[in-house]
């Protein structure tokens, strides 16, 4: 399973330095730096729901600085 993760960063930490730790989750393909909103675009892949699930709420959610996520799920025909 495969999704775009939208993430907002605080101010406090910085949206670069947040990208960088996102990047060092396992399961965590990219996490490109936005201008606007969101402040980070990741695209994180998991076997399956479940997975993707557990990676979000407690990796990504957990990185010091990641203010919110929004994930969209890739549908693959």
């Amino acid at each position: 399973m495969k999704a775009y993760v939208f993430i907002g960063a605080s101010t406090a930490a910085g949206p670069a330095m947040v990208a960088q730790q996102v990047r060092r989750i396992p399961g965590v393909q990219t996490a490109d730096l936005c201008w606007g909103q969101p402040d980070i675009i990741a695209v994180a892949e998991a076997a399956d729901v479940r997975a993707l699930q557990e990676l979000v709420l407690n990796k990504i959610q957990q990185v010091t600085g990641v203010s919110q996520t929004d994930s969209h799920l890739v549908c693959e025909p």
